[in-house]
């Protein structure tokens, strides 16, 4: 069995467990004052919403962006709406925009901490990390061009998160955004958050992109960083997002035919997603921290990957055990238990997470929801038909004590 397909159960909704469920992924759509309410003025230039043909779009340093269509969020397609494109059940080959439907006008709970902490109680869920919507985007178009305006952006962020959801209420724990462009700058922003109550941070699966080049999330330089977060006992979260892995389809596609010159996620077609443009930077980011010794300078750390599946673990594993028996010289520890001590995998709902507990332990599998977002799940608590064929004792791991303990500190 491979974690690509689960059969599924029926699950009766009006059931609820009699402990707690904890979420490893819900998420906030920014509202342009999350990012323009702290902002100095000499940024706002680079950052702006404009009116196009009565559509909002974004510009930064006048340039559009187009991987998000609708990035003032005043509509949003409904909270698991693509849901059974996702689970491959659109035998009628519809479009993302037709299984989705008619979408909807953004609610208070999609923007507003309180708003969200109520709605958490309708959905039946105790916990959930918050991760933002569009941050993600930002590093890959501005991290090699304008690193300034990528950090005042994420600082900007951080500080609207803190007033608006804040970071000590022991149910929703917001993700600090950092930008690693600047190895000083991001251990002051670490310690910001830190200040202010956090303990998950957000950093990008991929290489750093800097005017002049690349350097690695591995490289010695980050190690004050990367010992701060062990020391606090931050989690740090690697969340899907824009990691510059699409431009290798858009090569492949060929640049001069579809004249796309950005990643556009919400454009599908079967070339694109026979890509793993998803797990390969989650792989690659774990395999980097791994083979440079990340986790052997810092025993204390745990990272969580959210929102990339798990149909790439079994074969990452395998492609470690292999090297490891090459070039065992380079290793202090065995890099397959390395990754099975450090990292924390949320599956995706079509994934198994029973086969994913059998390769890193039942106790490194998270749930996560992806709520509101439309390829989510709009009842988290279906995701118990996905976890059938685990014993109550596995759900309850799944669902609540692992991600708890992480968060409140057990490790």
């Amino acid at each position: 069995m491979t974690t690509e397909v689960v059969d599924r159960a029926k699950f009766d909704k009006a059931a609820r467990p009699d402990y707690q469920v904890w979420d490893v992924d819900h998420h906030y759509y920014e509202p342009a004052e999350a990012f323009l309410r702290h902002l100095p003025e000499k940024f706002k230039n680079g950052y702006r919403y404009l009116s196009i043909d009565g559509r909002t779009k974004l510009a930064l340093n006048n340039l559009i962006q187009e991987f998000i269509p609708n990035p003032g969020f005043e509509v949003v397609a409904r909270p698991g709406s693509h849901e059974n494109f996702y689970r491959g059940n659109n035998p009628e080959g519809l479009t993302l925009r037709e299984m989705g439907g008619k979408p909807m006008r953004s609610v208070a709970a999609f923007h507003n901490g309180k708003a969200h902490l109520e709605l958490m109680d309708e959905l039946g869920l105790h916990a959930a990390l918050v991760f933002p919507t569009m941050a993600v985007i930002l590093e890959e178009r501005l991290g090699h061009t304008d690193p300034e305006l990528l950090i005042a952006l994420f600082h900007s962020l951080n500080q609207w998160v803190a007033e608006e959801y804040g970071f000590g209420n022991g149910r929703q724990y917001p993700v600090g955004a950092i930008a690693m462009v600047d190895p000083v700058r991001a251990l002051e922003e670490l310690n910001f958050l830190i200040s202010a109550g956090c303990n998950a941070i957000q950093v990008r699966s991929a290489p750093i992109r800097l005017p002049l080049g690349t350097i690695s999330p591995a490289d010695p330089v980050f190690d004050p960083f990367w010992a701060r977060c062990a020391e606090a006992k931050v989690l740090v979260c690697s969340h899907v997002g824009d990691a510059g892995y699409d431009k290798l389809y858009r090569d492949w596609a060929g640049t001069l035919a579809s004249g796309a010159r950005e990643a556009q996620p919400f454009n599908k077609g079967a070339m694109k997603e026979s890509f793993d443009n998803m797990g390969r930077p989650a792989a690659d980011f774990l395999c980097t921290l791994v083979c440079s010794g990340v986790f052997d300078r810092h025993p204390g750390l745990k990272v969580a990957i959210v929102e990339a599946g798990s149909a790439w673990v079994g074969p990452m594993l395998d492609r470690l055990r292999r090297v490891y028996h090459k070039l065992p010289q380079e290793f202090k520890k065995d890099p397959v238990q390395a990754i099975r001590d450090h990292v924390y995998i949320m599956p995706f709902y079509e994934d198994s997470a029973r086969h994913l507990g059998e390769l890193l332990g039942m106790d490194k599998v998270v749930f996560g929801s992806d709520w509101p977002h439309p390829e989510g799940m709009g009842e988290p608590l279906e995701y118990y038909a996905d976890i059938a064929d685990l014993t109550p004792a596995e759900q309850k791991m799944v669902m609540c004590d692992n991600l708890k303990d992480l968060m409140e500190g057990r490790w």
